[in-house]
């Protein structure tokens, strides 16, 4: 079942001096369930697509569907609300609140969506046992080592049951036993939630994970393979 699809979409950036076009004619399909990677080198145009496929930035042209709806028609408010309740993000740098709890923070878009506390606290310890935090649930950002950060993060992002998580470089600040243990848990959950994880990344340790890389150049999709 597809869960999201890109038809020749492009991003084109103006400026006085030059025209960028950085994300050119790109078509993608993804499967419920899939750990992918899109890849590619600096300026390829590959955290432009993610912010694209995720609702952060518009495309110039083209559609990116998810379940029959059109990003590019939605309007600020909607896509704001869409995103909250069917994506979810990890981001390079983290970007937990410093002045909450890693529960507090798990539990954040849940109380935007106005879950249950019963529910709340269910699913919150359920994820943090599951990214082996559970008895850090009350330390704040501050207090955590970076891959004990981007750990909360990603139970943050699986927190409200998405449809897909979109991934941006999430292992360029961790060393490498940290970024093992972060895809393990993120690989774990992908087959236990049914969650598609869609990564953008260069570092050669998610693309050996990964079950389909995408690599992009200038903007053009220019090879996907699929990895048995």
């Amino acid at each position: 079942m597809k869960v999201l699809e890109l038809n020749n979409v492009h991003k084109i950036y103006n400026s006085s001096e030059v025209k960028v076009h950085a994300v050119n004619g790109v078509t993608l399909a993804f499967e419920k369930g899939e750990f992918a990677a899109i890849v590619g080198p600096s300026g390829s145009g590959k955290t432009t697509l993610l912010n694209m496929i995720g609702g952060l930035d518009k495309p110039t042209e083209g559609m990116i569907m998810v379940d029959h709806t059109n990003l590019a028609e939605l309007k600020s408010s909607s896509l704001i609300d869409f995103r909250m309740r069917n994506i979810g993000f990890v981001f390079q740098s983290y970007n937990l609140i410093p002045v909450l709890t890693a529960k507090e923070n798990v539990e954040f878009i849940m109380n935007l969506q106005k879950w249950k506390k019963e529910d709340r606290d269910k699913r919150t310890f359920e994820l943090l046992k599951a990214v082996g935090l559970e008895d850090r649930v009350n330390s704040r950002p501050s207090k955590l080592s970076g891959g004990q950060q981007q750990r909360v993060a990603v139970a943050r992002a699986l927190a409200s049951k998405p449809k897909f998580v979109l991934a941006d470089e999430p292992t360029a600040n961790l060393d490498s036993s940290s970024t093992e243990t972060l895809l393990d848990i993120m690989e774990q959950l992908n087959k236990e939630e049914g969650i598609t994880f869609i990564f953008s990344t260069h570092d050669a340790r998610v693309m050996k994970k990964a079950r389909r890389v995408i690599t992009i150049e200038d903007g053009k999709v220019i090879s996907d393979k699929h990895k048995k």
